[in-house]
């Protein structure tokens, strides 16, 4: 968990900090150069209460160097094949 992670858990009620970790692990980020996908949750992030997709220009750790990513919510069609 990154340092923001765990100042915005330990402020917000128990409740809230729990969707707000459900949420960020559902929006994905994929490097535009090599394919790799990674939850935002994972990546250090959050994204709460969001909508649309977003790009940003962010460190790749396959690519080893800062690469743009593509950031956008999971359909639940790939929620369901990971969980199977």
């Amino acid at each position: 968990m990154s340092s923001l992670q765990k100042l915005v858990v330990a402020i917000l009620p128990e409740k809230w900090a729990a969707s707000m970790e459900s949420e960020s692990r559902t929006w994905i980020m994929r490097c535009s150069s090599c394919g790799l996908k990674r939850s935002v949750w994972e990546a250090g992030g959050i994204r709460w209460k969001a909508a649309g997709t977003a790009r940003r220009y962010l460190f790749c750790p396959k690519c080893s160097e800062f690469q743009w990513h593509t950031i956008y919510k999971r359909q639940r069609e790939d929620v369901k094949a990971k969980a199977a």
